[in-house]
């Protein structure tokens, strides 16, 4: 019996269309013969779709004629502790139930996707799944509690400025005196907990920085400010794997157009080396980027870089698959951990496939895991059997003793 493979894509975010092109790539590159997935998108609108049609990516060329042909669902725990996607609304005669998941394949990036909220919903549902945890997703997601993370682990990160929108709104003088005062110029401002390049900005003097700032408050409420290398390169590795085993891949250099690895670049971009191509065989998304593959790197450097991913990803408790982006300041040779990504655009096949590690093989391995994790799970108690309701009733539904004593 094959397994099946609830993939959940689409979601609330910036990164929305990023996380279509992803899923649809995935989809059409697992293994048929071993699961059956069942495509489950995520609206704008924050609404469950499903059906065949999910699995063009021409057709969200049209998205309100595709979700008028698509069936919208709610997924919800069904009868003997199985996951179901329900017709949404329930009709009154004939079937209710589109389809069953096994485990659930989330290859939403970004907010309400990426951070642990939709694996928050699954460990309701009881539902196996891909990927980082809860606590290591919105870890990984919130940049500063990553850099606090990885810091006490002392792995190399910029320091850093953080702060809320309402302590700007309070003492934004105050703020830009200590971003000065600390780094000086040229600094970077990124919202908190956004990828993709979104809200990030640069700026070289107080009137930019007060720009960039106001501009990255309108994506997070809650941003930092960190020190702008002047020459450097930047590379990413991917790790996959989990607590007890991870293992790194190629290392790529990533081109930029600008000061900063733009939007456009990462999805807009010319392609690798060898070209693009067509969005869901391989040349669009993530790894349509300008970039180099294997990066010019030294052995020792690349050694270096790969052993840093590993560790980030352990050390901030991953699992699945994860892109770690690094900076290497040229002048000094120092390389820091920049940020990760644990649900990385197009799953970071293209630095795989190098290794020799097929994109429907890394799918593979990605499952697996999850069904895994749920092995090890099961052996954990999650409630314990007690008799407290009765005692309380003994005591008075106050929850005292009956001479009125509280415990």
């Amino acid at each position: 019996m094959k397994t099946r493979v609830g993939v959940f894509f689409g979601g609330a975010s910036v990164e929305h269309e990023v996380s279509v092109i992803s899923a649809v790539q995935a989809i059409h590159a697992m293994d048929e013969t071993k699961y059956e997935v069942v495509p489950i998108y995520m609206g704008k609108d924050r609404n469950w779709y499903t059906g065949e049609d999910l699995l063009e990516i021409e057709n969200y060329k049209e998205l309100d004629n595709l979700l008028n042909e698509a069936q919208k669902v709610n997924v919800k725990r069904g009868e003997d502790e199985t996951v179901v996607l329900e017709k949404d609304p329930v009709p009154k005669f004939g079937k209710r139930i589109v389809a069953e998941i096994d485990v659930a394949f989330p290859i939403v990036h970004g907010t309400f996707g990426e951070d642990g909220v939709l694996q928050g919903f699954f460990e309701l549902l009881g539902l196996p799944y891909v990927g980082c945890d809860v606590l290591s997703s919105a870890t990984g997601m919130d940049k500063v509690t990553m850099k606090q993370v990885l810091r006490d682990q002392d792995l190399p990160v910029l320091g850093e400025v953080w702060l809320y929108a309402s302590h700007w709104d309070r003492e934004a003088s105050a703020w830009l005196d200590q971003i000065e005062q600390k780094f000086g110029y040229p600094v970077i401002v990124k919202p908190a907990n956004l990828g993709s390049s979104v809200g990030i900005g640069t700026a070289s003097n107080r009137e930019e920085l007060e720009a960039a700032v106001e501009e990255a408050f309108q994506f997070a409420l809650k941003i930092l400010i960190e020190p702008m290398l002047k020459e450097m390169k930047e590379v990413n590795c991917s790790v996959v794997g989990d607590y007890e085993r991870a293992e790194a891949s190629v290392i790529e250099e990533v081109l930029k157009t600008e000061e900063i690895l733009s939007y456009q670049d990462k999805y807009q971009g010319g392609g690798s080396k060898d070209g693009g191509g067509d969005p869901v065989k391989g040349g669009g998304g993530m790894e349509n980027t300008d970039r180099v593959i294997p990066a010019e790197l030294s052995e020792e450097r690349t050694e270096e870089v790969q052993k840093l991913a590993v560790q980030t990803f352990q050390a901030l408790g991953c699992s699945g698959v994860s892109r770690i982006d690094f900076m290497i300041e040229e002048t000094t040779g120092k390389v820091y951990v920049n940020e990760i990504n644990t649900i990385p655009g197009s799953l970071s096949f293209y630095l795989w496939d190098p290794a020799g590690k097929e994109y429907k093989s890394l799918l593979d391995q990605l499952v697996q895991g999850a069904l895994k994790r749920k092995r090890e799970r099961e052996k954990l108690t999650f409630s314990i059997d007690s008799n407290l309701f009765s005692l309380q009733s003994a005591q008075g539904t106050k929850g005292g003793s009956k001479n009125g004593a509280k415990s």
